[in-house]
């Protein structure tokens, strides 16, 4: 195999950060602007929507299901915050958080024991309080709600962009459209891709999906495994009936359906569902999966239907995204 970039190999990285997700990205902004020399490699072309962190939109909260999940949120508000100010770019968005579900819903009255222990600003909602907030949904005689006041939508390709443009800025090395064939451990970690060979003190793997393929070869094997989920974009019958929604998480009786306002496409309400889905392979996300490929479609043509009649009921744009979860899930 050639190696061209001699001058590469004969530096030597205090971190070679490999992935350049929003993980990857994170990490090796932090490790620049720490002051280590690091370099940060990415399979595909940047930006790309092949892996987890693409698209316009993610929801950030307060009202995590764990106490431990959300006693880190003051740190992480402040470090978006930060970044914010660094890159002069805005990246979060107060829209609240609505959770939604049956009365005595197990999920529900989890995440507002959260918000309590938290002292953060939410508001508790009956049935009457949740069609008098959200007269453009119908969620039922027994649903009740609960919004946290802290919770938003991140603007995840901007987040993204910024972490890889500031770390840049921080003097960090970054290289896309360059695959890790090859991890070498030893007192130094040898880093092979298919364009050279580069070496460092220590390598940071997030690569997410592919973290198993890049980890089996040595000899380790976490407990992950990876699912592809549909993303789908329901059309407004009247543009900007949802654009001032919050963010919500409605726990139904078979998983969690959640959604956005109305902002990512102007006139299109982004929604997804939480479900168990068999593992796929990163490089074959794209291969039709039988019957399983379209449960979470279907659930929420249905989900719309019944919740939300200012929707068009037929997603109009359909995309995919991939998580790495625990193997046990």
């Amino acid at each position: 195999m050639d190696f061209p970039d001699i001058h590469s190999f004969n530096q030597i990285y205090d971190c070679i950060v490999i992935g350049a997700g929003i993980e990857g990205s994170s990490t090796a902004y932090r490790s620049a602007k720490l002051g280590y020399k690091t370099m940060l490699l990415e399979q595909f072309c940047l930006p790309h929507s092949r892996g987890s962190s693409h698209g316009p939109s993610r929801i950030i909260r307060y009202a995590h299901n764990e106490l431990y999940y959300a006693e880190m949120m003051p740190e992480i508000y402040d470090a978006w915050n930060r970044l914010e100010e660094e890159s002069n770019t805005k990246l979060f968005q107060q829209t609240g958080l609505l959770l939604v579900g049956k009365s005595g819903n197990k999920k529900v009255e989890e995440r507002i024991q959260v918000l309590k222990a938290m002292k953060t600003p939410y508001e508790e909602l009956t049935p009457q309080g949740l069609h008098r907030h959200f007269p453009d949904a119908t969620f039922g005689p027994d649903s009740i709600g609960c919004i946290d006041k802290m919770g938003g939508v991140l603007r995840a390709d901007k987040c993204l962009k910024c972490f890889q443009d500031q770390f840049v800025a921080h003097g960090g090395i970054l290289h896309d459209e360059e695959k890790v064939l090859e991890i070498l451990p030893g007192t130094l970690v040898t880093v092979v891709t298919n364009k050279g060979k580069y070496r460092a003190k220590s390598v940071a793997i997030t690569a997410g999906p592919w973290s198993s393929k890049l980890l089996n070869p040595i000899g380790l094997e976490p407990p992950i495994k990876v699912w592809r989920v549909n993303v789908c974009f329901f059309k407004e019958k009247s543009i900007g009936t949802y654009s001032k929604w919050p963010v919500f998480f409605d726990a139904t009786d078979s998983g969690f359906a959640y959604g956005f306002p109305s902002n990512d496409y102007p006139g299109y309400m982004k929604m997804g569902y939480h479900h168990l889905w068999k593992e796929i392979d990163p490089d074959e996300r794209d291969y039709k999966i039988q019957g399983e490929s379209q449960v979470d479609i279907e659930f929420l043509k249905k989900y719309v239907r019944r919740h939300f009649p200012g929707l068009e009921a037929e997603p109009a744009i359909v995309e995919t995204c991939m998580y790495t979860v625990r193997a046990s899930s």
